[in-house]
């Protein structure tokens, strides 16, 4: 039952964080990620955006398997 603490952690983070986070970084997707075609050099930004895009599904499934963060 100590691991229901992480599933409650998960679910703040979720919903006070991971959602604003994977917002604000999906308009510099949007922006970015055509560019990449014409410079590749920016794929390391262009996948660390994908990242954060899909944080809340991250925070999801942590919270659903109330996996620890470490």
């Amino acid at each position: 039952m100590a691991n229901g603490g992480w599933g409650v952690l998960w679910f703040l983070i979720l919903f006070l964080f991971s959602f604003w986070i994977a917002f604000l970084a999906s308009w510099f997707y949007i922006l970015f990620y055509p560019i990449e075609a014409c410079a590749s050099g920016i794929s390391p930004f262009t996948d660390f955006l994908l990242k954060c895009v899909q944080f809340p599904h991250t925070c999801a499934a942590g919270m659903v398997g109330c996996k620890a963060m470490c």
